[in-house]
């Protein structure tokens, strides 16, 4: 599969801002009391199913990826960005990340009990979450869960031109509705068993939505 365009912009970024964004970007710990209970909520179905690990995509310096491992998950991680993995390596040696793309994992069909995408999505083009979507559908196993969470907006754009230490970055950010996001994971094959919406606090000055969601039985 020929890499999309849009994801050398969102490497390039990322590698820039890596070391900041990792000094930056909150703990687990740290994370609102919402956010926290969603995070232990899906590590709990994820073990109860028992259908395999989970793979933390678009995982950065993989402080959630370690979170995961933390409340007893087999959880590695996956980043466009090779800085963020060779921060996330350094931090966990205990556990496995690798450079990768959510358009095109190299996992096997079916391997997976679950996948994090934890406001790592937003930077995908619309037109471009079916082909993410079907891969998240494709990896799981019959019966494993999805847990995606990020900003939403009414199908807004946003150009930030620079981030995190104020380094300078050429990718874009998609925020879409709820409900649209909704239909695409149900387009995809996967049934949404839970969305919270969050409203903007103190701390963030954006919408967020947080679906949980899961690949169907065989039949």
């Amino acid at each position: 599969m020929t890499e999309p365009s849009y994801l050398a912009a969102v490497r390039e970024s990322y590698d820039t801002v890596a070391a900041d964004y990792a000094e930056l970007v909150k703990n687990p710990g740290e994370l609102d009391p919402v956010s926290r209970a969603m995070l232990a909520a899906f590590a709990e179905v994820v073990q109860v199913s028992g259908r395999g690990p989970v793979a933390d995509l678009g995982c950065g310096p993989g402080k959630i990826t370690a979170h995961l491992a933390e409340l007893g998950v087999s959880a590695f991680g996956i980043d466009l960005s090779p800085k963020m993995i060779e921060l996330a390596r350094k931090a966990y040696p205990g556990l496995s990340f690798a450079v990768g793309s959510m358009t095109g994992l190299e996992i096997r069909d079916n391997e997976l009990g679950g996948i994090l995408a934890y406001y790592s999505a937003h930077h995908t083009p619309p037109e471009l979450l079916p082909v993410v979507f079907a891969e998240f559908r494709r990896t799981l196993a019959p019966g494993g869960h999805l847990m995606l969470a990020g900003h939403v907006g009414d199908d807004e754009h946003l150009r930030p031109t620079r981030a995190y230490g104020g380094h300078p970055v050429s990718y874009e950010s998609h925020l879409l509705s709820p409900d649209r996001i909704a239909e695409l994971l149900e387009r995809a094959g996967l049934v949404v068993t839970a969305r919270l919406v969050q409203a903007p606090d103190e701390g963030s000055r954006r919408t967020a939505a947080t679906f949980l969601a899961r690949r169907p039985e065989e039949p």
